[in-house]
C-alpha cells in the first residue's frame, strides 16, 4: 500500500503527514509577528497563500487527505487544507489584527496541536471520543497539550506585558475548545472551523478582568439562586407542555441559567422572547407541515441539539457581560444571537407553513419548501418581524440604546443570511448539520455585533 493515509492493516501512514509538515513549518513566520504591522502581517499572509497555490503543487509532494475505500485501496482527497490553511492566517489577522498574540496563538493551536493529536493518535490509539469513534482520546489530550504550550509561548512571545497565568488559563480553555471542535464529526475543514471558533473565544475571553468580576459580586450571590430556580421551573414547564424532551430541558436549563446571570430578569426576558415566538411558530401549522414532510420531530419537541445550537452563543456572551467591562457590547451581542436565533426559526416554521414554494439563496432558483438554504417571502417578513421583537424586548428593558439596538437588529439579519447561506451549501452536500449551521449563524450575529461596537467605539 505505501504511503496509506489511514491505517488499514497492511501499512500505516508515517506519524505526522507531508500536509501537516508543511503547516508546522509554517509557524516559524507567525514568530515575525511582533514586528509587522497589520497590512505587512496581511501581505506576508497572502503571501504564503500564493506559494501554496502556485509552488507546492510543482514540488511533487503529497498534500492531500487520503481515505480507505470500501475496498481497502487507499486514494486521496482534494488537498483542500493546503490552501485552507494560509486563508485561516489571513482571516485571523484581518478579524484580529489589533490584537497580534490572538492571531499567534490560534496559529500555534492550529498547527501544533491538530499535528500532535495526529501523532498521538497514530502512536497511541486507544478509546475513541463519545461523539467521534474516528477520534483518539489520546489524540484530544495531545491537541490540547501541544496547543496550551505553543499558544502560550507565541502569544506571550508577541505580547509580553500581558499576565502570564492569565494567558496561561486562556490559551489551556481555548485549545480545549479547538480539541472539541477538532473532534466533532462533521466533513468541514477543521483549518477552517478550529481557527475561527478558537479566535473569537480567546479575543472575548481575553477582555476579562477580574475587576469586572469583582464589580458584580454584589449582585452573583442572589442572581445565583433566582436563575436556578426560574429556570427549574420553566425546564419543568417546557417538558410537561412537551415543547421540549428530557435533553432539551436539562441543557435549557444550563444555557437559560448562564444567560440569567447576565442581567437577571432581563437577559432572561429576551430568551424567553425568542422561546415563545419560536414554540409558537413551531405550533402553527404542525399538521400541515407533518403532512409536507417538513415538520419538526417529536411534534416540535425540541432536543438538546436545538436548545444548544440556538442559545450557546448568547449563554458565551451572557458570561463575558459579567466578566468584562464592555457590558454594553456584549449585552448588545446576546440580542443579536438571540434575534438571529428567532428570525431563523420563525423564518422557517412559519415559511413552512404559509408557503409552498421557496427560492434558493445562492441561485433563487424555485425550490419546495423547507428545503436547506430555501427562502420565501412570507417567511422572510416573518422572520425580520421576530427578530426585530426580540431586539425591541432588549430595547424596552433598557438593555441596549437606540443605536446599539440597530446594530443588534442588523447583525441578527446578517445572521439569519449566512445561515440560510450555509444551509445552501455545506449542509445540503452533508457536511454538516443544521445544529452546526445554526450556531454558526448565532455566533455571527453576536461576533459582529461585538465587532461593530467595539471597532466603530459605539459603546
Amino acid at each position: 500500500m505505501g504511503d496509506a493515509s489511514v491505517y488499514n492493516g497492511v501499512g500505516r501512514r508515517p506519524l505526522i503527514s507531508t500536509r501537516k509538515t508543511v503547516h508546522i513549518s509554517m509557524l516559524v513566520f507567525a514568530l515575525l509577528l511582533p514586528f509587522l504591522t497589520w497590512i505587512e502581517a496581511v501581505g506576508a499572509a497572502l503571501v504564503a497563500l500564493l506559494f501554496n497555490l502556485l509552488i507546492l503543487p510543482r514540488l511533487g509532494l503529497d498534500l492531500g487527505k487520503r481515505v480507505v475505500d470500501a475496498s481497502g485501496e487507499s486514494r486521496p482527497l482534494a488537498w483542500t487544507g493546503i490552501v485552507a490553511y494560509p486563508v485561516s492566517v489571513l482571516v485571523l489577522i484581518l478579524l484580529f489584527g489589533r490584537r497580534m498574540e490572538v492571531v499567534g496563538a490560534v496559529w500555534a493551536i492550529m498547527a501544533l496541536g491538530d499535528g500532535f493529536a495526529s501523532i498521538a493518535g497514530e502512536s497511541l490509539r486507544g478509546p475513541a471520543v463519545p461523539w467521534n469513534s474516528a477520534k483518539t482520546w489520546s489524540g484530544f489530550f495531545a491537541f490540547v497539550a501541544a496547543g496550551t504550550a505553543g499558544s502560550f509561548l507565541l502569544g506571550s512571545w508577541i505580547s509580553p506585558s500581558l499576565p502570564e497565568l492569565k494567558v496561561l488559563l486562556i490559551c489551556a480553555a481555548t485549545a480545549t475548545v479547538g480539541a472539541v471542535v477538532e473532534t466533532l464529526p462533521i466533513g468541514l475543514d477543521d483549518n477552517i472551523s478550529v481557527p475561527l471558533i478558537c479566535g473569537g473565544f480567546m479575543y472575548c475571553a481575553l477582555l476579562m478582568q477580574r475587576s469586572a468580576v469583582e464589580s458584580n459580586l454584589p449582585y452573583l450571590g442572589v442572581r445565583v439562586v433566582l436563575a436556578v430556580a426560574i429556570n427549574g421551573v420553566f425546564a419543568l414547564v417546557a417538558l410537561a407542555l412537551r415543547t421540549v424532551n428530557r435533553s432539551g430541558a436539562m441543557i435549557g436549563f444550563l444555557m437559560g441559567a448562564t444567560i440569567y446571570m447576565g442581567y437577571g430578569y432581563k437577559s432572561f426576558l429576551v430568551l424567553m422572547a425568542f422561546f415563545v415566538l419560536g414554540t409558537v411558530a413551531t405550533r402553527l401549522g404542525y399538521t400541515r407541515k407533518a403532512a409536507m414532510g417538513v415538520a419538526e420531530g417529536r411534534k416540535g419537541a425540541r432536543s438538546w441539539r436545538e436548545a444548544t445550537a440556538n442559545t450557546l452563543a448568547a449563554a458565551f456572551f451572557s458570561i463575558l457581560v459579567i466578566t468584562t467591562h464592555y457590558e454594553a457590547a456584549f449585552l448588545a451581542a446576546l440580542i443579536a444571537a438571540l434575534a438571529e436565533a428567532a428570525g431563523d426559526t420563525i423564518s422557517s416554521e412559519i415559511g413552512q407553513w404559509l408557503s409552498g414554494r421557496a427560492y434558493l439563496i445562492t441561485t433563487f432558483k424555485p425550490v419546495p419548501a423547507g428545503l436547506d438554504g430555501g427562502v420565501s417571502l412570507v417567511g422572510t417578513l416573518a422572520g425580520v418581524g421576530a427578530s426585530a421583537a426580540v431586539v425591541a424586548v432588549g430595547y424596552l428593558l433598557g438593555l441596549c440604546q437606540p443605536g446599539t439596538a440597530i446594530v443588534a437588529f442588523v447583525a441578527a439579519g446578517a445572521g439569519n443570511l449566512v445561515d440560510s447561506y450555509l444551509g445552501a451549501t455545506i449542509e445540503r452536500r452533508g457536511l454538516v448539520g443544521n445544529g452546526i449551521v445554526n450556531f454558526a449563524g448565532t455566533s455571527f450575529a453576536g461576533g459582529l455585533a461585538l465587532g461593530l461596537l467595539l471597532t466603530l467605539h459605539l459603546v
